[in-house]
């Protein structure tokens, strides 16, 4: 498969593997990136900017191809983040692709020029994909309503924004949220996407280090197991539907501020029940393509796999056309 995505990125299929939060470190990513696909680490989960040096290192030792590193920022900068050093990082160790998210990154534009990087942003809106155009973004990726992790507040499907992107945008646009399969990618490409970004289909991999129990639960789920939390702060969340996400929706509701949630949506909360497999109290990002997914399989079988399908779809439609 050849489009402007896998052109720009020089990877061999329009597949990019998704932030995943603590479970994208150097093993998984490069597992990822020697399958054909774009490989991803996450600088955030990082508290210190010499850890994400260290593991930039190791992925580069465990593939030749070509990575990138996301860099999601607070919509408003805050005092003692490490945005700036992350940047400074990845542009000292010749990473040669950088995925952001969250507020814009225009300030990084001139440093991300001056060393050659590529510059993936990713949106939840039309009107910011715009902008990101704007500001010099080699490709945008849009999330719809259907994705783990933030959609954003207009409860859009990316059926319909990977539509309207396109249509407004001269840059490549990828698309994230239910796409799981061959099934998908080829939808995605007909909608106008050159590439697709899958998150929820790579953490029930064999490589993907979370505990088996979350694994498990994937593959009997269904598509309405997951719940929107976090619309009282502006920062909507598609989580696990579970003990620890339906709590926090009764604080929401009850109007808690910022600070009575952070206890119950914290990070560390999370990351810990991930590692123990606790089913039921951690806000676990995951997305509505759940439902699709029925087995565990290797990284590499899924893009295998993914690769496969999509050409089984497309004969299937040369048939109805022909």
């Amino acid at each position: 498969m050849k489009t402007r995505v896998t052109e720009i990125l020089g990877i061999k299929y329009p597949i990019m593997q998704g932030g995943m939060q603590w479970l994208t470190g150097a093993e998984f990513a490069a597992s990822v990136c020697n399958a054909g696909a774009l490989g991803t680490i996450n600088a955030s989960v990082f508290d210190k900017v010499e850890d994400l040096r260290l593991e930039i290192r190791k992925l580069k030792n465990m593939t030749d191809r070509p990575f990138a590193v996301n860099i999601s920022m607070l919509p408003e900068t805050t005092e003692n983040e490490l945005t700036d050093d992350y940047f400074q990082a990845v542009f000292e160790e010749k990473v040669k692709i950088i995925e952001t998210a969250g507020r814009n990154p225009e300030k990084y534009i001139p440093d991300i020029k001056k060393h050659g990087v590529k510059l993936i942003h990713k949106v939840p809106a039309v009107r910011f994909a715009r902008k990101a155009q704007e500001i010099g973004a080699d490709i945008v990726t849009i999330v719809g309503y259907e994705c783990a992790g933030h959609p954003g507040m207009d409860d859009v499907a990316s059926s319909v924004l990977i539509q309207k992107a396109t249509g407004v945008l001269d840059i490549p646009v990828m698309v994230g949220g239910g796409i799981v399969d061959g099934r998908g990618l080829v939808a995605a490409l007909a909608w106008g996407a050159e590439g697709v970004v899958m998150g929820t289909r790579f953490i029930a991999t064999k490589e993907c280090p979370i505990n088996t129990k979350f694994k498990e639960w994937i593959i009997q789920a269904k598509e309405t197991d997951t719940i929107l939390i976090q619309r009282s702060i502006k920062n909507t969340l598609r989580v696990m539907k579970n003990k620890a996400a339906l709590k926090v929706l009764e604080m929401e509701k009850k109007g808690a501020t910022l600070e009575e949630l952070m206890p119950f949506i914290s990070g560390k909360v999370g990351k810990k029940a991930l590692a123990e497999g606790n089913l039921e109290r951690a806000n676990f990002a995951i997305g509505q393509g759940i439902g699709l997914i029925r087995e565990i399989k290797t990284v590499q079988e899924v893009i295998e796999d993914t690769i496969k399908g999509a050409e089984e779809t497309l004969l299937r439609l040369n048939t109805i056309v022909g």
